[in-house]
């Protein structure tokens, strides 16, 4: 009896090893799978989201040089506009110098009573 009773209980222990074996062979393919699917999917969404992103910067790239032709008259007045009132601002600001140069000497004439001499050119 005790020989049966140890056989009975090896040959247990025998199918536990070979069950549990074979439930791990079949947990590692289910993980494998599951792993194959998971990276396919992120395969799948950053090829579209690469995709979605080429076509958002190729239409904004067309937009933005759609607005630059519609604004390009624009900003050639405003261009032009400005360099004419810089040009107004430096000769307003050269006579200002000149009309402040002369009253100096003026004012120095009458002061020292002769008038000052020119600086040389050289």
């Amino acid at each position: 009896m005790k020989v049966t009773f140890l056989t009975a209980a090896a040959a247990a222990a025998l199918a536990l090893v070979v069950g549990a074996q074979a439930q791990s062979q079949q947990t590692s393919d289910t993980t494998a799978v599951i792993k194959n699917d998971a990276k396919t999917a992120g395969h799948a969404v950053a090829n579209s989201a690469t995709t979605v992103g080429h076509t958002v910067a190729e239409k904004s790239r067309h937009a933005g040089h759609a607005v630059a032709e519609e604004t390009r008259s624009a900003r050639d007045t405003i261009r032009d506009d400005s360099k004419k009132v810089g040009h107004a601002i430096a000769d307003s600001a050269r006579s200002v110098g000149h009309s402040v140069k002369e009253g100096a000497g003026k004012v120095k004439a009458a002061v020292s009573g002769k008038p000052s001499e020119p600086a040389p050119k050289s």
